[in-house]
C-alpha cells in the first residue's frame, strides 16, 4: 500500500503521484486518489499539471463500474530521456533511456584502463555528443547524466573513493568534471546503488517492498533500498558487502582486514584459486597473471562449470556459498522478503548463484518460518550499471521526494 500523503508540500505530493503513475503502469484518477489517500479534485490538478509538463498522457478508459468509464493515465515515455555511463577499467558503457527505465540505445568503448581521469571525462563527453547525434535526441530533452563506477562515494558525492584501483580517480571530482565538459547535469553513485535503482525504476519494485540488490563484476557490493530510496548510511556508503568479513583468519583484504567476501567469493578470488590448480588453469587455456583479464579468465571458468567441469564447478560454488553467507547475514538485519543478484559477475553461472542462495535462505533466514526471501536475478549485461546509472537520474529528478540527499 503507498504512504499517505496528506501533509506533504506541493512539490513532494506531485513527484509521489507521477511515482504510482510509474509504478503502476497503467492507472485512473479515482485508483491514484484510493493510493494516495488524497482527493479525487486534488489528484485531478496534479495530473493536469503532469501532462501539460508531458510527462503524463491519457491513453484510454477502463472498465466501468456502473458509472462513466474511468481514463487511464501512464507515463509519456519519450517524453524525456535519461543518459547512463558505467565507468569500468575494462569497458565504458553509454545507454539511453525513456522515463520508464527503459534501455533504448547502447554504445561502449574502451575503459578507463590507466589513462588521466580528465582525458577519459573528455572522451567520455565527446562519445555522448556523438551518441546523441546519431539517435537524433536533443540535448534539451536529457535530463541528466548518471555515472556509475566502482568504490565508495566521498562526503561530497562528487568522487569515488577506497577502491582497489582508484588510483588517481580518489580526488578527481567526477560530478563536477562532466558537468562541466557537458554542460549537463551529472549525479555520480556507485554501481550496487545503480543496479538497484535500475530495479525500482523499472517497475519491477514498488515503494510498498523494501529489497537488496547484489552487484557482482570484478567486485562485488549492495544496494539497499527503503521506502523507495538507497540507504546510504552516516557517509554514504552504506552495502560494503564486500568486506563483510567471513572469516576472520582469512586471506588479507585490501581494505586491512581478513576473509573478506571482496576476496572469498568475487570473480577476482576464484581465478585466484583457479591459478593454485594448475591442471584446471592449463585444462581451460588460462593467460598468466600479467596481462590476464580478470574478467575473461572468471568468465572462462564459470562456462567450463556450467557445461560440468568438476573442478571448475567446485570453485564457483564455493563462490556461490560465500556469497548466499553474506546475503543472509544482510537478510537477517533488514529483515528483506526480497533480494536480486545483478551484474556482469553472475551473468553466465547464474543457476549456481541462484540455487545456493535460495537454498541457504530458505533454510537458514531467521525469519523463514514468518516470510519467505523471493530471490531472483536482476540485469546481468554489460549495460547493467549503465543502464541503472540513467535510473539515478530519473530518481533524482522526476521523484525527488524519495530522495534523502
Amino acid at each position: 500500500m503507498a504512504r499517505r500523503l496528506k501533509g506533504a508540500s506541493s512539490a513532494d505530493t506531485r513527484s509521489a503521484i507521477l511515482d504510482l503513475i510509474r509504478s503502476s503502469g497503467q492507472v485512473s484518477r479515482i485508483e491514484l486518489s484510493e493510493k494516495s489517500g488524497l482527493t479525487e479534485a486534488t489528484i485531478s490538478k496534479i495530473v493536469r499539471t503532469l501532462i501539460v509538463d508531458g510527462f503524463v498522457i491519457e491513453t484510454g478508459y477502463a472498465e466501468s463500474t456502473g458509472g462513466k468509464r474511468p481514463v487511464l493515465l501512464e507515463l509519456n515515455v519519450a517524453s524525456r530521456y535519461a543518459l547512463g555511463v558505467s565507468l569500468d577499467y575494462a569497458r565504458i558503457s553509454l545507454v539511453l533511456c525513456d522515463i520508464s527505465g527503459k534501455m533504448l540505445h547502447s554504445h561502449a568503448v574502451a575503459g578507463t584502463r590507466v589513462s588521466k581521469p580528465q582525458s577519459v571525462i573528455d572522451r567520455v563527453a565527446r562519445e555522448i555528443s556523438r551518441f546523441l547525434v546519431k539517435h537524433k535526441v536533443d540535448r534539451s530533452d536529457v535530463i541528466g547524466i548518471g555515472v556509475s563506477g566502482a568504490g565508495r562515494l566521498d562526503a561530497s558525492g562528487g568522487a569515488l573513493r577506497s577502491s582497489k584501483q582508484a588510483g588517481e580517480w580518489e580526488e578527481f571530482a567526477i560530478e563536477a568534471a562532466l558537468g562541466e565538459a557537458t554542460n549537463m547535469p551529472v549525479i555520480l553513485e556507485n554501481d550496487a546503488n545503480c543496479a538497484a535503482l535500475g530495479e525500482f525504476w523499472s517497475g519491477r519494485v514498488s515503494t510498498a517492498h523494501d529489497f537488496a540488490t547484489i552487484y557482482m563484476a570484478t567486485g562485488i557490493g549492495c544496494g539497499i533500498v527503503i521506502n523507495g530510496d538507497v540507504y546510504r548510511g552516516a557517509s554514504s556508503n552504506a552495502g560494503e558487502i564486500g568486506h563483510l568479513s567471513l572469516d576472520i583468519d582469512g586471506p588479507e583484504c585490501f581494505c586491512g582486514s581478513r576473509g573478506c567476501v571482496e576476496v572469498m567469493a568475487t570473480p577476482a578470488a576464484v581465478v585466484r584459486n583457479a591459478r593454485d590448480d594448475h591442471a584446471l588453469w592449463k585444462r581451460l587455456g588460462l593467460r598468466e597473471r600479467e596481462g590476464e583479464d580478470i574478467r575473461a579468465s572468471f568468465a572462462t571458468i564459470a562456462a567450463a562449470a556450467m557445461t560440468g567441469d568438476h573442478d571448475a564447478e567446485s570453485l564457483v560454488r564455493q563462490s556461490a556459498k560465500y556469497v548466499a553467507t553474506a546475503v543472509l547475514g544482510l537478510t537477517n538485519i533488514f529483515d528483506l522478503d526480497r533480494v536480486y543478484l545483478a551484474g556482469p559477475g553472475f551473468a553466465i553461472a547464474s543457476p549456481i548463484y541462484l540455487d545456493m542462495v535460495r537454498d541457504v535462505l530458505g533454510r537458514l533466514a531467521f525469519m523463514r518460518k514468518v516470510h519467505s526471501v523471493a530471490v531472483e536475478m536482476g540485469e546481468t549485461g554489460p549495460g547493467a550499471a549503465a543502464r541503472g546509472a540513467a535510473s539515478v537520474v530519473l530518481h533524482s529528478r522526476l521523484t525527488p521526494h524519495h530522495v534523502r540527499g
